[in-house]
């Protein structure tokens, strides 16, 4: 009979920030390093689910930040992969979101390609082995 042993989370937790800091790697807690193009396919995916989202959750359904990731954001609109428009709200304006035909049409040709060719992580590449 098989007996599983209590493993406390804590000590796991620990012996991977251990071997992070001694392999010199960048420790991220909460989210791994994501490439631009995979955070561009990340917003127009959410934006075409939800059809249309604010900025603030938007952001936050991509695990973004407004101050690192707004020239992504800019870079989108731009180039007419994303619509934005800004609503009045008392004193303040609602900035809301939506993905375009063009943005549609990229993320099928462009990146669902390149991320079927450059999968995001390990794990996806050992999956399809």
């Amino acid at each position: 009979m098989h007996q599983s042993r209590n493993i406390d989370p804590t000590k796991i937790l620990c012996k991977s920030l251990i071997q992070n800091f001694t392999s010199n790697k960048a420790i991220s807690l909460s989210h791994e390093y994501r490439d631009r193009i995979y955070i561009r396919k990340d917003i127009l995916l959410k934006l075409t689910e939800f059809g249309e989202l604010n900025q603030t959750n938007l952001l936050s359904y991509c695990g973004l930040n407004l101050m690192k990731h707004k020239d992504i954001l800019e870079s989108l609109e731009q180039k007419g992969f994303i619509k934005r428009t800004e609503t009045p709200w008392g004193n303040k304006k609602v900035i809301k979101y939506s993905v375009t035909e063009k943005g549609l049409q990229f993320c099928k040709l462009v990146l669902e390609p390149y991320e079927e060719i450059f999968p995001r992580s390990e794990k996806h590449v050992r999956e399809q082995s």
